[in-house]
């Protein structure tokens, strides 16, 4: 069971997420997934196996099936629907804002620019949904 699994479609910005995490908590698992077909089999799959993950990171603006499709998916799950979601994304615009968290985003983070802003950013969502936030699992 992974404690973050992170749906993003830049291979990339995966890589930098994973190694600004490591400098965050070395004990955090993150799984990465690329697609969103594949992300959505696999959080059902971890569903089925009653191993949810902790925290949904999902970006915004992925090719083919789009975050608030996923975010759709997640919510109407029934067994999915209680792992928390944060949103993040480049884009800030309001009306993203608002549509994540009208369908059921827990939160809504534009992605910072620069390295070590990415690190503070990614300690302050550790601390919060996986340190001090009480969520039902």
């Amino acid at each position: 069971m992974p404690d973050i699994f992170y749906i993003e479609d830049d291979l990339d910005y995966i890589d930098i997420v994973e190694s600004a995490l490591t400098q965050v908590d070395q004990q955090t698992s993150l799984k990465s997934i690329d697609d969103g077909i594949i992300a959505l089999q696999t959080l059902q799959q971890l569903a089925d196996d009653k191993s949810l993950p902790r925290l949904v990171l999902l970006d915004w603006n992925l090719n083919g099936v789009s975050g608030l499709d996923i975010l759709r998916k997640i919510r109407e799950s029934q067994t999915l629907k209680q792992v928390p979601v944060v949103v993040f994304s480049t884009s800030d615009n309001p009306r993203d804002i608002h549509s994540s968290i009208e369908f059921g985003a827990n939160a809504y983070v534009t992605k910072p620019l620069g390295y070590l802003n990415i690190i503070s950013c990614l300690t302050s969502i550790h601390h919060f949904w996986l340190k001090t936030a009480a969520v039902v699992n």
